[in-house]
């Protein structure tokens, strides 16, 4: 098993993982424009993606965005996504995934790297609080939707 950083040679293999993702958060299958858009983070530079690959099979991902914190005076980034194939579940993939993560924002000097989740991913909060990640209860979320 290996973490590599995805370039857009990894994009085909990235994309049927991301597709996965968004269908497990209830989007409908749209491999060409999951696609698309991770082409345009990575031509861009946009996201850091990270994957994990085993005999050249793509079987998790994450992806960080790069942002700022004022209050600290650093940058930050933001966990957006994280996924790992379900024959591949149960394996420390996202173990990995998450220490690549964490070496990306410490070698960026970066003061933090946060992320959500959903109130009833449990799974997912296991996995985040195993690895040090501290749920904030203080702070509030706030989204508007356009």
């Amino acid at each position: 098993m290996k973490i590599l950083r995805a370039r857009l040679q990894d994009l085909d293999r990235v994309a049927v993982l991301f597709n996965q993702y968004r269908m497990f958060y209830k989007k409908p299958s749209d491999l060409e424009g999951a696609r698309h858009y991770l082409e345009e983070r990575l031509a861009n530079d946009e996201s850091i993606i990270f994957i994990a690959v085993d005999d050249d099979a793509c079987l998790g991902f994450t992806q960080l965005y790069p942002s700022f914190s004022s209050v600290y005076l650093k940058p930050i980034w933001k966990l957006n996504d994280l996924f790992i194939a379900e024959q591949a579940r149960n394996k420390c993939i996202g173990r990995l995934l998450l220490a690549a993560a964490r070496e990306h924002a410490v070698l960026t000097g970066s003061k933090a790297v946060i992320l959500e989740t959903d109130h009833d991913n449990f799974h997912a909060q296991h996995l985040y609080e195993k690895n040090g990640y501290v749920r904030d209860d203080e702070v509030y979320y706030y989204t508007l939707t356009l």
